[in-house]
């Protein structure tokens, strides 16, 4: 029996958080066996490609792309911003990781409107979609003739954490070399530092070194803060724009304060080598100040390591990190800034600022007083592998899909002999 077709289009072979949803997907909907999958790939912006030549454990997923559609799929799915959503299949599925402040374009909701099914990231991206509406006007006389508002499905599908890639390891284990770093305790961020004056980029990375400055200057012995980023490229240009950021910050010390370690990792790095980062005995907590997250995906894949989070209590990061488990930073919701505005993130939406004197303190007491902090960390641990790995996420999808696709038409191809059977 032939199974319906189901085409997949996203951005499967590149190095960005897209990349990473987009190949979790197509794996969760292959290992179903119930659909004949091909995946259409596309580009993601600036970020570079070649993800699936470069990990080993992803090349079975080159099997499945082709480089143009040839007809009509059963199935058709698309991995990217709500704006780019087409209807191309007989049953569309956008999936989104949704929006990282409080609204977003119309052309946002169109999009949409125009699948026939729509999965997002987390809780806080379904119900800035389904809350937000737009006045609908006449082209010709501008007069109002309705509302542009979601009108389609929407349903969350967390990113769920591949419990064979990210999992906890002893010391021992730990391959990945960091003896340049000379701190025994360190903070961990991942993220890229995007556009944005100091305090306003979406990652808010300025604001975490400042605090993080702020906290440990003057003492002799200080905990460091390890940043893997970088400006979207991990680049030597990358890098050197990195250290111009860290530099400026610094000249908002006095020019004698004693003030503690940033150490920048700027390359790429394996899943496996990521893992080792995570679970590295220098590296003890991971810290975000993030202003805005449709999910929040190296959060969820540290939890693995049985360690201390401190994050903003904001958006995405919410659905997976158990406040009970985790250091959640007040604060209040503020505009885009325009230096960090752009044709997804309007400057007339509001997003997320961290109280400073809250997180200040909140990485003084995780560093003085670790060990209670590191039971947390063992208990958020448990609670994603619980309730966030890839097999709920498939056992999700499957279960989904079984209850809203069509019974697609059995088509015959004419081109074959049709047998009859024999007369007894």
């Amino acid at each position: 029996m032939s199974k319906p077709s189901y085409v997949i289009s996203c951005p499967i072979d590149t190095y960005s958080g897209y990349g990473a949803r987009s190949r979790d997907v197509a794996k969760a909907i292959i290992n179903t066996d119930k659909y004949d999958v091909k995946i259409l790939p596309q580009r993601w912006g600036d970020t570079p490609g070649g993800f699936l030549q470069d990990h080993e454990n992803w090349k079975f997923l080159n099997k499945y792309i082709i480089q143009k559609l040839d007809s009509q799929p059963d199935i058709f799915s698309q991995i990217t911003i709500p704006s780019e959503f087409q209807k191309v299949g007989k049953f569309n599925i956008g999936i989104t990781a949704g929006i990282e402040s409080t609204g977003c374009q119309a052309e946002w909701i169109d999009g949409l409107n125009r699948m026939d099914l729509n999965f997002v990231s987390s809780q806080h991206s379904k119900k800035v979609f389904q809350d937000i509406k737009f006045e609908k006007r006449d082209k010709r006389t501008n007069q109002p003739v309705g509302v542009i508002k979601l009108e389609k499905p929407i349903e969350v599908l967390f990113e769920g954490v591949d419990l064979n890639t990210y999992f906890h390891k002893d010391n021992n284990d730990v391959e990945l070399d960091l003896s340049s770093i000379k701190e025994s305790f360190c903070y961990l961020f991942v993220g890229h530092w995007m556009n944005g004056d100091l305090g306003h980029d979406r990652k808010n990375v300025g604001i975490l070194i400042k605090n993080f400055f702020t906290a440990f200057k003057g003492k002799n012995i200080s905990p460091a803060l390890i940043l893997k980023a970088s400006t979207g490229r991990n680049s030597y240009l990358s890098r050197d724009t990195l250290l111009k950021k860290i530099k400026r910050i610094k000249h908002e010390f006095p020019h004698n304060a004693k003030l503690p370690n940033v150490y920048i990792l700027n390359g790429n790095l394996s899943d496996s080598q990521m893992n080792d980062l995570y679970n590295h005995p220098k590296v003890k907590a991971m810290v975000s100040f993030t202003k805005g997250e449709g999910y929040g995906r190296p959060l969820a894949e540290f939890c693995l390591s049985k360690k201390p989070i401190i994050c903003s209590g904001w958006s995405g990061p919410l659905d997976f990190l158990n406040p009970s488990h985790t250091v959640l930073i007040g604060g209040e919701l503020e505009n885009v800034h325009p230096s960090a505005a752009n044709q997804w993130l309007l400057k007339e939406t509001k997003w997320f600022k961290i109280n400073d004197k809250t997180s200040i303190s909140a990485l003084k007491e995780v560093y003085t007083k670790y060990k209670p902090y590191s039971v947390k960390g063992k208990k958020q641990g448990q609670y994603i592998k619980s309730n966030f790995t890839f097999e709920h996420m498939q056992d999700f999808i499957d279960k989904k899909l079984d209850e809203v696709l069509p019974d697609f038409p059995k088509e015959v191809d004419l081109s074959l002999p049709i047998l009859e059977s024999p007369k007894l």
